[in-house]
């Protein structure tokens, strides 16, 4: 006979897994209280490093079930959410996603829609990318400079470089004008 486990994720303190576990029982699943894993870490740690799915995946075993009110609680990231996904369906686990009509995952019909899921997120994630390019080129061709304003200005760094060619360490000048090494040994590097 199959158990059936639930898992419960929020992402801060100030949050409750009461709701969860209530949507999840009022789905009809009978989740006794040790089967029932609640934990509170973000959902972008991926699934396989958060303490408490590593028990939960320790403790399921085949012919299990799985059940979470929505797939963000397995993870942001579509790939880990397909991921971990497989290892569950790999042990013999059955997932069901409330969010999704109570669909097993590990079933063809869950499996064509964790597809479409994983299609629509990459496909968001491209455009993503493509706007932020092109919102770059954009923003060059205005002449807008690109990046973090430089921490010392125009007449510091001719200051930095006159200090340097006379021979005053770069450790002195980064804290006489409260920067870091690195950016004293970028000027350097510039007047060159």
């Amino acid at each position: 006979m199959s158990r059936v486990f639930a898992y419960c994720r929020v992402s801060t303190a100030g949050q409750t897994t009461q709701n969860q576990s209530m949507e999840i029982r009022a789905a009809g699943f009978a989740i006794e209280t040790h089967r029932l894993i609640e934990e509170n870490i973000s959902g972008s740690v991926a699934a396989k490093q958060r303490p408490g799915f590593i028990k939960l995946i320790d403790r399921m075993e085949s012919g299990d079930v799985l059940v979470v009110t929505k797939l963000d609680r397995l993870g942001r990231n579509a790939m880990d959410v397909r991921a971990t996904v497989e290892q569950l369906a790999g042990s013999g686990v059955r997932v069901h996603c409330l969010a999704l009509g109570g669909v097993d995952l590990t079933s063809p019909a869950g499996k064509m829609t964790m597809q479409v899921i994983a299609a629509v997120a990459e496909f968001e994630r491209d455009l993503l990318i493509e706007r932020t390019q092109a919102g770059i080129i954009r923003a060059k061709a205005a002449g807008k400079r690109i990046g973090r304003r430089p921490s010392l200005n125009a007449e510091e760094r001719a200051v930095v470089v006159e200090r340097l060619n006379a021979s005053v360490s770069v450790a002195e000048i980064a804290r006489e004008f409260k920067t870091t090494r690195q950016t004293i040994m970028r000027v350097r590097k510039a007047s060159s």
